[in-house]
């Protein structure tokens, strides 16, 4: 069931839909290009489906169902369509001999059917997925830090080429991000529930990076659910908190919300993801494909996540909803409300 839109007052997009079209390749190019020279990472092509049962797809909180289907000239093998790249790219790094310090992007394409659609959520996921190798040395908070800041600048370089371009569209991000954690934002609003706690955090500072996202908090609740076996949330960190992921999340001024772009985090290593998957009670996928290599050392430690394309076209072109930047499907109903708040769906 799609969630009650946020429909802001007197809205009315600042570009049509030429500009507006113009304006998306713009933040496309200029982002990869700007987050490959940043991060050390090359473009690769990567799959739109995987073999099912390899555990190589992303598992997202446990639930979700994934698009799949039969392949008739394999045996009737069943693929399913990726729900993220997180594995599979950190297998390509192995396979691509990519060196420490480097890494790979690419364009992920996926289709989640149990998308609860509102104006940031579309069944069409778009996304640049990026990986990175990395030494033992660096796999602790001050490096996750580091790289986070680096895909921050990005950002608002991203926002001033904008703004060059169409000056009408003026920079709204501050300029440093803010880094909290989940325990703290607990802590600080227990009676609230994780999105009303960024929700009161981004609206302060303009830009978070909210650390620890998978584990317990005190209340007995993860901030949010993490799959197991690609980000660290388990590893004691400052002040005794778990994890070495987190989500970038901005102030949307049309939305006035909490506004997720990126989810990211140092991957677990052997000890980590055995933990992990002993906490989750999902121990029978040691015997999957990338579990096994990534047990027998096989793969390299790395830090990676996933970017939204359309979440950044979105906010940089200070649209209200995410159908004015990604053509997908709607309720009729949603494509009437739209309407009659001057939203416009591609």
């Amino acid at each position: 069931m799609s969630k009650p839109l946020i429909l802001p007052k007197k809205y009315k997009s600042h570009l049509d839909l030429n500009q507006t079209e113009k304006a998306i390749k713009l933040v496309k190019d200029t982002f990869q290009q700007q987050l490959s020279a940043e991060l050390n990472l090359r473009r690769v092509t990567a799959p739109l489906i995987v073999v099912k049962g390899t555990g190589i797809n992303d598992d997202l909180n446990g639930t979700e169902n994934k698009v799949s289907f039969p392949i008739k000239d394999m045996d009737n093998v069943i693929a399913e369509v990726v729900n993220s790249l997180a594995k599979w790219k950190r297998i390509a790094l192995a396979d691509y001999n990519i060196l420490k310090g480097y890494g790979i992007y690419t364009d992920m394409n996926a289709i989640r059917p149990d998308e609860e659609l509102d104006n940031m959520h579309s069944l069409y996921v778009d996304q640049w997925d990026w990986e990175r190798a990395m030494s033992r040395k660096e796999r602790n908070l001050d490096f996750l830090k580091y790289i986070v800041r680096k895909i921050y600048e990005v950002l608002k370089r991203t926002e001033y080429t904008v703004n060059e371009n169409y000056g009408v569209l003026k920079p709204v991000l501050p300029h440093d991000i803010t880094f909290i954690h989940s325990e703290d934002l607990q802590q600080q609003y227990p009676d609230l529930d994780p999105r009303e706690r960024e929700t009161v955090a981004v609206r302060k500072y303009g830009a978070i990076f909210v650390i620890g996202i998978g584990s317990e908090l005190a209340d007995g609740k993860p901030h949010d659910g993490r799959a197991p076996d690609y980000d660290d949330w388990i590893t004691i960190t400052e002040k005794g908190h778990k994890g070495l992921n987190g989500d970038i999340i901005l102030w949307n001024p049309i939305l006035e919300c909490a506004f997720e772009v990126s989810s990211m985090g140092i991957r677990v290593d052997k000890d980590s993801l055995l933990e992990q998957l002993e906490i989750t009670g999902t121990t029978e996928r040691k015997s999957l494909l990338f579990h096994k290599r990534l047990i027998n050392g096989e793969l390299p430690l790395s830090i990676g996540g996933g970017i939204g394309q359309s979440r950044i076209c979105m906010f940089f072109l200070q649209k209200a909803h995410i159908g004015e930047v990604q053509a997908c499907i709607w309720p009729k109903a949603t494509i009437e409300q739209c309407k009659k708040h001057n939203i416009f769906l591609l």
